[in-house]
């Protein structure tokens, strides 16, 4: 599934600062930049709920409406104030210009789907994998099917279907997801045992002395 395009209208930025900042947010306002392309950083403003729903996608493509002008651009980056949540949490964010048929270098999330067999677990060893890829056909998440994989099991970067015309930049040999079979913590167990015997022991002391 590739990233949807988002329309939003967005304002020239004249005022800068931690100040004027906190009156924008205040204002239901995220202050952001866009750059890229070789032109001059352009300080624009958001509405924060509408730029709340989009950013819930990683990599999220936006079409932006500039004055009238439209221009697409990739969300880079997004600074959140950790202490708050929701849309409110939102305090900066990074924009780059990206053009129709160029390729963006982006981190995409793994998703599992399935099971694995009975009696096993998977254990993802990455979150994301990194992708040269369309500005435009950007997948929301890449889809790893463990579906009654046996222990022992590797999923690989190398494994993983990709967009059509996408590169892996991760190593292909990056291991993505192992299926294993927890193992019992054989001390704890031991320790649970002895316990169990020893409290045993005691009730049958007890009942001896009373008796």
């Amino acid at each position: 599934m590739s990233s949807q395009r988002s329309k939003l209208v967005t304002e020239q930025r004249t005022e800068f600062g931690k100040g004027a900042a906190r009156r924008l947010r205040a204002a239901g306002k995220v202050p952001a930049v866009l750059y890229g392309h070789g032109t001059e950083p352009q300080h624009l403003t958001l509405n924060t709920h509408e730029l709340f729903l989009v950013v819930r996608r990683s990599n999220a493509i936006i079409d932006l409406d500039i004055e009238g002008a439209s221009q697409l651009a990739l969300v880079r980056d997004v600074q959140r104030n950790p202490v708050m949540m929701g849309a409110d949490a939102i305090e900066h964010l990074d924009l780059i210009i990206v053009k129709r048929g160029e390729k963006v270098t982006v981190d995409v999330p793994v998703h599992l789907e399935g099971e694995s067999a009975p009696g096993t677990i998977s254990n993802l060893e990455v979150n994301t994998l990194s992708l040269d890829v369309d500005a435009l056909n950007i997948p929301e998440y890449l889809m790893v099917s463990i579906e009654g994989l046996e222990e022992g099991a590797l999923v690989t970067a190398a494994d993983v279907t990709l967009p059509e015309g996408a590169e892996l930049l991760t190593d292909a040999e990056q291991l993505v997801v192992g299926i294993i079979v927890p193992q019992l913590d054989t001390e704890t167990t031991a320790g649970e045992d002895s316990a169990g015997e020893a409290e045993a022991d005691d009730e049958a002391d007890a009942e001896g002395d009373s008796e």
